[in-house]
């Protein structure tokens, strides 16, 4: 998993090096060239800022009142403190600002041009008038600022750049020889095998942190992914990070890769972030993920997604996009925890597997509209989440990573999931503030039935299947007549067959069926003949595949198929389905069509 985060960072963030990270600068503050403030200048859209490469980095060094170079806090570059702040940490936040402007002081001996940035630092009337400016713009102490003089940006400058890695490698060869002269070991005995590279390096003893997870219960400050802070992580007498060695270069690597991946390339599952990408780019137009997740550029159709995702599969097998064939998907699931990111998944295989098993989990999922006259559309990730909980805030981290890994896998549906969409089912059934039928609900049921099956379950159609073999489909199907039924005779009574019967009828049809078909001889009286005979036919063609008698008891997956034939039943009976008995059959509020 590390090592592909490296190779991404490798192909799409060349800038990422040791001694940089890319930031969220929320503000830029303008000088003159002879050291005039002008103003600032916000970035961003009003809520983010927007990220900047190339940041100088004190990763590990700066502690003990030390700042970043030239790119830091307000706070700290231009003593921008709240209301009602600690007196104590307004001084050491005083220590950091003294260091921070003692550090672009020495930069700008060699590099002239940081002279009227070292010089504004210096002055307490202009560095006044900057907080004042950012103050009327509601910046927060916390906000990153950089700087421009004139035409130049020093962030960007590559001799600024210079000054910073020799500044830095400086230091970093101090440190190490302070430690030797305490009795540490010699620098030159602590090379280990890096694990992402296999090269000789001396180990990273802290890695820099992962940000944006504090959505998912990460820390605003960031998490760290690999860190060894408690005795009982660490082996063979070896302190913190060489735990699990790793070179500055690969961490910097996988660190710059995970949180651009973060930024720019994840969706919100539940409690987590879903971060996906591949080996070789592709178009958004061909990333059978975004379908996963829901078209953004437009509204699905009736099995647009199926249909797409067909002919991307048909062209990679055909030769057509030969070039995907080789390509990889990588998905990694992650979320924050006391500091550390929780890795909560992670898959990867070949692109054009994963093409064909988002293609069939559309296919399994297909159903017909509760219209019934044509087939539902294909339902985003997220509504099969939300069709299992009453409100998608309820939904479980666990469940969404479930089925997350469901969908990317073509994996059977575990039963627990079935259950939770079968309970919510009967309980929206007889809630009128739900609506009674929830597409993607259906097609989950329907879903974990042909997946039981290796190689999938013909029998389940998207439509109400007569041949079906199990009485309990049919069971559920008789039901959806008696209620239909119901209504032709007495319109609309409120609590009906349905919302007084199903529980039981679900459960236990052999007790419940013959009480209801008894009643429907008196539903029947009350209708015009030829209506009468025509449910009449209904009712025996469903009762010739029933047998000798109804199920005495259902288990779970008899109730999941009685669920199942009860709702395709009653699609196939709605007023708008175009048949040659249309004029015969009642709608939801009891009105003759």
């Amino acid at each position: 998993m590390l090592q592909q985060l490296v190779a991404y960072a490798e192909t799409h963030l060349t800038e990422s090096e040791p001694g940089f990270k890319s930031r969220e600068i929320r503000w830029i503050v303008e000088l003159a060239a002879d050291g005039r403030f002008l103003g600032v200048v916000p970035l961003g859209d009003g809520k983010r800022g927007k990220s900047l490469s190339r940041c100088p980095d004190m990763h590990g060094m700066n502690a003990g009142g030390k700042a970043h170079f030239l790119v830091e806090t307000a706070q700290t570059a231009v003593s921008l403190f709240k209301a009602n702040e600690d007196p104590k940490k307004i001084v050491t936040a005083e220590v950091r600002h003294a260091f921070f402007t003692r550090l672009i002081r020495e930069a700008s001996e060699p590099i002239p041009r940081l002279e009227p940035l070292a010089a504004l630092l210096e002055d307490t009337e202009r560095l006044a008038m900057v907080r004042t400016a950012l103050a009327a713009q509601k910046a927060k102490h916390s906000d990153w600022m950089v700087w421009r003089i004139a035409d130049f940006d020093p962030r960007e400058d590559g001799e600024v750049q210079a000054w910073w890695r020799a500044w830095r490698a400086g230091e970093m060869s101090a440190t190490a020889m302070d430690k030797l002269n305490l009795g540490a070991t010699s620098p030159d005995d602590d090379s280990m095998i890096c694990m992402l590279t296999g090269k000789s390096v001396k180990p990273l003893a802290t890695h820099p942190k992962i940000t944006g997870l504090s959505g998912v219960g990460g820390l605003a400050m960031g998490d760290v992914m690999v860190g060894f802070d408690k005795a009982a992580f660490c082996s063979y007498g070896l302190d913190q990070s060489a735990n699990a060695a790793m070179g500055e270069e690969a961490v910097q690597k996988y660190v710059d890769g995970l949180n651009d991946l973060i930024r720019n390339h994840t969706r919100k599952i539940a409690n987590t972030l879903v971060a996906h990408w591949y080996k070789d780019t592709i178009p958004v137009e061909d990333d059978p993920l975004v379908f996963l997740m829901g078209m953004e550029s437009q509204e699905q159709t009736a099995a647009a997604a199926q249909a797409a995702l067909r002919r991307l599969l048909d062209a990679i097998r055909s030769g057509q996009r030969a070039e995907l064939g080789d390509n990889r998907y990588y998905a990694l699931t992650v979320s924050g925890a006391a500091g550390r990111v929780m890795v909560r998944d992670w898959m990867e295989g070949r692109f054009e597997e994963l093409v064909s098993h988002v293609k069939a989990w559309f296919a399994d999922l297909a159903i017909v509209a509760r219209d019934g006259n044509s087939q539902a559309h294909d339902p985003k990730f997220m509504a099969v989440c939300g069709s299992l909980v009453r409100d998608l805030k309820d939904l479980p981290a666990p469940t969404a990573a479930t089925l997350w890994k469901v969908a990317i896998q073509d994996l059977p549906i575990p039963q627990p999931l079935m259950a939770q969409a079968l309970a919510r089912f009967r309980a929206d059934l007889v809630d009128k503030d739900q609506p009674a039928f929830n597409h993607a609900r259906m097609g989950l049921i329907k879903a974990y039935f042909v997946r039981l099956k290796p190689g999938g379950d013909t029998t389940m159609t998207a439509s109400y299947n007569p041949n079906h073999p199990a009485p309990a489909y049919h069971c559920g199907g008789l039901l959806a007549v008696f209620a239909n039924l119901q209504r032709a005779a007495l319109g609309d009574v409120g609590a009906g067959v349905v919302q007084r019967f199903y529980a039981a009828a679900s459960q236990t049809p052999g007790l419940v069926l013959g009480r209801l078909a008894a009643n429907a001889r008196n539903h029947l009286a009350k209708l015009e003949p030829g209506l009468a005979w025509w449910y009449e036919e209904r009712i025996a063609e469903i009762m010739s595949h029933l047998g000798d008698s109804a199920p005495r008891i259902l288990d779970l997956e008899g109730q999941g198929l009685f669920a199942l034939g009860y709702y395709q039943k009653l699609a196939e009976l709605r007023p708008g389905k175009k048949t040659t008995v249309t004029a015969y059959v009642i709608n939801e509020q009891g009105a003759q069509a």
